[in-house]
Formats: structure tokens, sequence, C-alpha cells
């Protein structure tokens, strides 16, 4: 048997770039997609639809505090995935965009880049110019900034903050999210604070919120309480200091801790019940070195009888742990510690007149910590009460997440949530409503479920800052001048937003501000999870009450019909803040949950396996790699992860999306260089060859696999099965069929000039295979398959809004098709064109003959498609087949080494 060569290629297509190319793509389709507005979302229609056609995404309002990162393009790029694919399948998306603008990251932001530092004492300056502007690194030492009012750093703030967003907006378009523009919030604008505010009464008419003086947690750089949830345990360099008590009879009691400085705080020493070796001393005491305080030694069963000496101090406050002994042994308060991080300047009533009076005034009064545990350790050096020399180790101590400094814990008062730390019933309805929501995937629940039952306490949200929502009351002041923070004034929700330190509550007069009889305002924020724990309500419209809709933000409509929404995308490290909050708000305000499913990202990680962060110095800015590779390679190292696991940054992973993009463009330039159709005939009824139709069969197969993936919420797996036939179709089936879709006849009569049925057959099949396979690629490389999809389709077509693909399409033309049939014939083909890579020939050179050994059933499929395997093995001559062998085997390959090379 013998084939004619290829005939002259047909006339390509006009719209057929000579050579595709995937730079240049982001700039073209950013600019499409806005001027089209192709991902808005229809308000209209989806009030019209049913719940199940609406599919809405609470996203990630990202922290405008810099830049992204690449943490950033990783998560974002995984839930956009989802989002388009609901889209194709003709759901309306709800995929709004918000900026979480306040807290203690713009802040610091603010200081390092203008060089200020608020100062609540200085009043408004209308013509302040910051000392500089664009200042980078860490947080300068505050005495090199400069101090300004409230309303100056508000101002500063606000300023700053709107050109992150711009920059952030810029990358997040370019990174080809399919976010709906035109739904955008910030959580400092007056909705956020309305909203914010007006769950927050609510709250506290329910009596969900409420305030309290009490020990807790201090960042002593930024002057503010700290919640748990906000908490990062760090190793921190120390010393074991064994110390010396004294009982009544003089005879030692020694401790072991890290803090000596702390040992004029002392108001106990704890031993557990259990701890034969202090049994003797429970109901006794005992009096510090160096001060001469008596303090009891009582039990406890959090005391550690194998730590250290196994007999603790209990401070007030070394640690949480101290606080728990504190309140439940009902001890008294003798805080040293102040909110600057620094001893009292005045003598503790408790150490006045007793033996170390002079060394507190003279040493440690108003010293920083670390100065004070030199000038302690050196005292019990002297008085001989320490025993040996400290012991260096590396101890564990609480730092704000984003803080420098470990945490102070000190006494003031503050507004809390109940969350369930206190309360066993809030506990468990919270822990209910984690076991109602979807996590995906689902061992994330465990995460959940850990963080609520280990909770300690409620949850903190009142932060003493300057950029964020205020705490929305006034308390009334004594006619002794006292503030009664008994007397809770509020405001009406319909005057919402309010600022108590610029507006007044209902009867007072602004002259009454700070008089005896009149009022003060709160001038606490609120935590920033407390308005962004509200982002669901904030972008759909949940109604402030007093403003109607339209106003306000307000749109009772579209709440009703989107909440709850359908997903909460976001990274795991924020399930005991972000989600937990959310749910608390939700189900306190709602008695729901405020989505139906969460899906969780991982993180990235450096080359050291370390979470890749800006505030640990390791994170990697995403857009020199969105240019020097081009926005689909990330897209597609971003999808290939699977849902939840933490990823190595690999740029050789992020190569492969750029070979994949680059690939799709080639291939599909070939599917679509033969011209168009017949008119008027459907393209599955063109399909007859047995090549065709397997390759169409293996196509529907992937369609399930995809579509299935996809449900479960799994980019990763639809990603990789398409990408796994993609390449099987190139290798494959674009090397079996090219000659028969360029026209060549399987007989010596040569060319045809017209189509025929078999060349009709390769093309409809290219084309009915490249439109399925653009649509199932189109939620990972989404600029190169609008690319393609822009050549063979009305201008304006996005394959972005075309439907899902499923198997139905494709059913007339995998009739009868052997999936199976494609992968034989192929193999087949590997086996001939090895035996020329082993000869050393050009893959052009001819066959005059070879044998094929397979199973009977491979032998059929290979006979059934031999013209295709001929053609592109380029067999001038007979294969033989040989039945009965375990896998198929090309062998006795005979060459055509005496012919010129064509």
């Amino acid at each position: 048997m013998t084939f004619s060569a290829r005939p002259l290629d047909p006339p390509r297509p006009a719209t057929l770039p000579e050579r595709p190319s995937v730079d240049g793509l982001e700039d073209k389709w950013v600019r499409v997609w806005r001027e089209n507005d192709v991902y808005a979302f229809d308000r209209e229609a989806a009030l019209q639809a049913d719940r199940s056609q609406i599919f809405a995404v609470d996203t990630p309002p990202p922290t405008a505090s810099g830049s992204l990162h690449l943490g950033h393009v990783f998560g974002y790029t995984q839930a956009d995935c989802l989002a388009r694919y609901h889209r194709m399948t003709g759901k309306h998306v709800f995929y709004p965009i918000g900026w979480d603008d306040n807290g203690l990251p713009t802040e610091r932001r603010v200081q390092n880049y203008y060089g200020v530092r608020g100062d609540a004492s200085l009043p408004y300056d209308p013509g302040f110019t910051p000392p500089q502007q664009g200042g980078e690194g860490r947080s300068t030492r505050a005495a090199d900034q400069v101090p300004v009012g409230r309303a100056n750093f508000i101002e500063l703030c606000e300023e700053l903050t709107v050109m992150d967003e711009k920059a952030f907006e810029d990358t997040f378009r370019r990174l080809g999210l399919a976010l709906d523009w035109n739904v955008q919030y910030r959580t400092i604008d007056d909705r956020s604070r309305a909203v914010a505010q007006q769950a927050f009464l609510r709250n506290l008419g329910r009596g969900e919120a409420y305030q309290a003086e009490a020990p807790g947690l201090w960042d002593i750089t930024f002057q503010t309480a700290v919640a748990q949830a906000e908490l990062e345990a760090r190793d921190y360099p120390g010393a074991y200091h064994r110390v010396a008590y004294h009982r009544a009879d003089g005879g030692p009691v020694h401790i072991e801790t890290t803090r000596p400085e702390l040992i004029g705080s002392v108001v106990a020493l704890v031993a557990h019940p259990g701890d034969e070796r202090y049994q003797h001393l429970f109901g006794s005491t005992v009096t510090s070195p160096l001060f001469g305080v008596e303090v009891p030694v009582l039990a406890h069963p959090l005391a550690e009888m194998d730590k250290g000496a196994g007999i603790a101090m209990c401070c007030t406050f070394g640690d949480m742990t101290d606080v728990q002994w504190w309140r439940e042994l009902d001890l008294p308060t003798r805080s040293v510690i102040t909110r600057a991080g620094r001893l009292q300047a005045e003598t503790p009533e408790w150490i006045a007149g007793g033996p170390g009076e002079a060394l507190y005034a003279e040493q440690l009064a108003g010293r920083t910590t670390h100065a004070a545990r030199e000038a302690v350790v050196a005292a019990l050096r002297a008085s001989g009460d320490l025993d040996g020399e400290p012991q260096t180790t590396q101890r564990k101590a609480n730092f704000y997440e984003k803080g420098d400094k470990p945490l102070e814990i000190v006494t003031s008062r503050q507004w809390f949530i109940r969350n369930g730390g206190k309360d066993e019933a809030v506990r468990g309805d919270l822990l209910a409503r984690g076991d109602e929501l979807a996590f995906h995937p689902g061992f994330m629940r465990a995460r959940y479920r850990n963080w609520v039952e280990g909770l300690n306490g409620d949850w903190l949200v009142s932060r003493q800052r300057f950029f964020g929502v205020q705490i929305p009351v006034w308390y009334a002041v004594g006619a002794d001048g006292e503030v009664d923070h008994d007397t809770v004034l509020v405001p009406a929700e319909s005057r919402l937003p309010v600022d108590p330190m610029s507006d007044v509550p209902e009867g007072y007069p602004e002259d009454q501000r700070d008089q005896p009889g009149g009022f003060t305002g709160d001038p606490d924020i609120m935590d920033t999870w407390a308005t962004s724990s509200l982002s669901p309500q904030i972008a759909a419209g949940w109604p402030v009450a007093g403003a109607p809709d339209g106003e306000l933000g307000n749109d009772s409509l579209l709440f009703a019909k989107v909440f709850p929404f359908d997903m909460r995308p976001q990274g795991h490290d924020i399930i005991r803040t972000w989600l937990f909050a959310s749910v608390v708000r939700a189900h306190y305000e709602h008695g729901t949950l405020p989505w139906s499913d969460a899906s969780i990202n991982g993180w990235i990680l450096d080359p050291d396996r370390k979470k890749m962060s800006k505030s640990k110095g390791n994170a990697t800015t995403p857009v020199d790699m969105l240019r020097q590779h081009g926005t689909d390679a990330v897209r597609y190292w971003s999808a290939a992860a699977r849902p939840g696991v933490d990823t190595i940054d690999d740029p050789n992973q992020v190569k492969v999306g750029r070979r994949l993009a680059i690939k799709l463009l080639n291939a599909s330039n070939f599917a679509l260089g033969f011209g168009e159709l017949p008119d008027g005939v459907e393209p599955t009824s063109l399909v007859t060859e047995q090549v065709d139709r397997s390759m169409l069969a293996g196509l529907a197969r992937v369609v399930d696999r995809a579509t299935a993936a996809y449900e479960a919420w799994d980019y990763s797996t639809a990603l990789d099965a398409t990408e796994s036939f993609f390449w099987t179709f190139c290798d494959d089936y674009l090397e079996l069929v090219k000659e028969r879709a360029y026209g060549g006849a399987f007989s010596d009569a040569g060319p045809t000039t017209d189509p025929s049925p078999q060349t009709l057959s390769a093309r409809a099949a290219l084309r009915l295979a490249l439109s399925v396979q653009l649509r199932l690629f189109a939620p990972v490389l989404s600029f190169a398959t609008e690319e393609v999809w822009s050549w063979w389709h009305e201008e304006g077509s996005s394959v972005h809004v075309q439907p899902w693909p499923t198997t139905d399409e494709l059913a007339a033309a995998t009739e009868r098709g052997d999936a199976a049939l494609l992968g034989t014939v192929g193999q087949a083909l590997t086996g001939l064109r090895k035996a020329k890579s082993e000869a050393k020939v050009k893959m052009r050179t001819a066959i005059s003959a070879a044998t094929i050994s397979a199973p009977a059933a491979q032998l059929d499929q290979v006979r059934a498609a031999l013209g295709d395997l001929c053609a592109a093995g380029k067999v001038t001559g007979r294969i033989t087949f040989e039945d009965g062998a375990q896998e198929l085997v090309v062998r006795d390959v005979e060459l055509v080494l005496d012919q010129p090379q064509p």
C-alpha cells in the first residue's frame, strides 16, 4: 500500500494569525472585558430566576496595605476558576470585590510611608504636609515619626489606601479575575461603617456584645488590645532563673522563671495539688525576694509538675495562665507593667515601705522590661536569692501576628462579642454551625472545630487605634466629672454611620462633651474582622435601618435573593478569624450560616517551606511573574495545586503553564486552518472515521470527569483531566489525522481537490474537539481560550459566557466510538517513530515494512485506523499483524534509507 504526498494547504482563514503568541493577550482582553462588561451581574434577571440559578461568592477583601503577593494570586485564582465554571453552567454569578482598608496593617504602612504617627491629643491641622512620601520597610522608631492629630492621620490613611486599591485592581484585572467591578466596597466607606455599627448595636441590644474591664493581651508597639485569634506563638530568646522565695522559718522555696522582672507583681506561688513536694506548703505563705511581699502557696491543676521546679509564680500578669489562676483562685491584682511596656513610674503601694522600695524607685520605675530584668537579676545575685547562673533557653511568647515585640497583659476596658469562649451553649451552637457548613476539602472542618473548642475567652472587638469603624456609643459623664461606663448612650440606627468623637448623642449639645453632667464618646474602633465578618451583608445590600433601598447601598430585594451566599473562598490560616467571625455574626443576626460552602486554599511556601507573607519579608510580588510568563501560566500554576494544600513557589510549574497556553494557541491554529465546514450541516453528522469517533468519545469522558470535579469544588482534578487529554490530542490525534485533514487520499489516485468524507470527518472532529476543550480550559487559561475563540466566532462572543460543554453535544459523533482506540493507535505510532529514533533518521523517513504484535482486540483497533497510522508513520509498504501477544509491540521495522529525504 502506498500513499500520496500531502496536498497543498487550503487557504487559511483571514482571522488566523501567522504566528500565535501569548504575549500581549492580557492588555488586549482586559480592555475588551472592561469595555463590554463581560462579567457584570444581571441583577434584574437574577431577581426573576430561581435561587438555584444564582451563584454568590463572598470574595475576600484584601488588606490594602502595600502590594499583593503570590499568596493572593494563588487563592484568588482558585476561587475564580470555580466562579467561571458556575457562570458557564448558566448561573447568574454574583462576584463582588471589596477592599479591607482599615486596621493595624494599614496604619503601620501609613506610618512608614509618610513618617508620621497618630496622636489623639493633637488638634486637626488643615495645612499639614507629611515629612515624606514613599517610605518602605519595617516600622520606624516612634521617636523618628512626626506626631499628627487623629483627623490628619485618618486623612493620610484614606489617601494611601485609595492609591493601594487602584494598584490592587490593576493587578487583579491583569490576573483575569472575572469579578463584577460594578460591585465594589471599602471596609471604611459609609456603607461598611453603617452595616458594622448596626450589627454591633443589635449584638449589644440582644446581650451578645458587652464591655468589661479585665486583663488582656496588649501590643506595646501599636498600643492596642489584641484578640486571641490574632496571636502568633514565636520562639523568643530567654533564660531560666532559679530564684528563692522564703518560708516563715527562713527556708527557701525555689521557683524557675524566665521573667524575674515580674517578681514585684507576684500574688501567689502555685503548684499541682498532686505534687507531694509541696503538700506541706499548701495554705502557708512565703515572702518574695528583694521586696519581702507575703504571698500564699496554693494548688491548681494547671501547674505543671515536670516543668522547672514544679512550682510557679502567679504574676499579675505574665501570661494567660496567670490570668486563669488569678480569676479562679480569687487573687488580688498587683500590676507593674504599663501599656507602654515599661514598669509603672510610681512605686506600687504593696512595695512602698518594704525592703525593696529603694530598688524599685531607683532602678525599676519607668524602665523597659528588658532593663528591669537586668536590674532585678543583678539584685538577686547580690542578695543571694539567685541560685546559680541563668540558663539560656528559647521560650514561646505570644506576639500580635503583625507585631515585632512580645505581648504584655494589662488591664483595660474593652468591648467583646460572645463567641462561646465563656458560654458552653453558645459554643455548642457555633460547633453545630461548623458541622452544617460544607468545607472543601472536608478535613478543614477539623480546624474550625479545634479552634472553637479551644477558645478561652470571648471575641475582643475594640481596638485603641484610629483608622477603622468607630464603636458607636457614648457614655454619660457624672456630675463629679467621672465617666459612667455603665450608662451607655446609643444612636438610633437611622443615624448610622456615626463617629462618637465628632457626633453627639441624642439630647446633648456639643458643648457638653467631656463636661460634668454631659457625655463622652467612645474613642475606640472595631477590630477589622468585626467589619469584614459582615462582607456578604455589605456587598449584597443588607438594609441599614432608616435608609431606603438605593441609598447607603441598601438593596433588600437582592439581599433576600442571594443571602446566604454559596461560596466563601479563603486561606486556611484565617478559618479562626474571618470564617469563624462571619459565622458568629450571621448566626446571631440571621439565624443561618453566611454561606453554604467554604473553599479553602493552601499557603504559598518559599523554598525553605515557610509561609510566604509580607510581614516575614519572604513574599514575592506577582507583577513581574505575570509579565515574564504571562497570566495564563500563573493561573495554571495556581489551579494545578490541590484544594487546601500548601504549595512551594516553583517557577518550573509556571513554565509548564506557559508551554500549555502556547500549545493551545498553536494546536487551535492548526485545527482552524482548513476553512469552514459545509453550510447547513451539523458537524457531528460529518464525523465518520473511527479515529475521530474514538477521540471524541475520550473527550466525552473528560467532560464528565471535569464536570464532576468542578461540582465537587475540585478545580485541580478538572484541570488535570483536561490537560492530560489535550496532550494526547496533540501528540497522538493531530499527528494521526494531519494528512487526512489536509485532504490526502488513501489510494494511488492522488489527492482530491474536493474534501472527501474522510477529510470532512477529520475537520469536523477537530472543530468539535476544539470547541469543547476551549470551554474546559476557559476557567484556567482565560486569556488563551478567549483569543482562540475570537478567531472563529463573531466579535463580542466571549468563550467565558458560553455554555459549559456536555456529553450530549458530542453524542451523535461518539456513537459506536471506541475511546480506547486512539490510545492503541497512538501506541503503534510511537513504536514506528521509536524505530526511526533508534536508527537516528528523520521522522519523515519512509517505512517499507513493519510487524505489529498485540492482543486481538487491539489489532482490530489498529486495523480500523490503519490509513491514518500509515500516513502519520510514513509507511509505504505492508504492515503485518500478529495475534496473541500480551501487549502491543512494533518490531521488524524496515526503513527506506536509499531514497532522498523529502
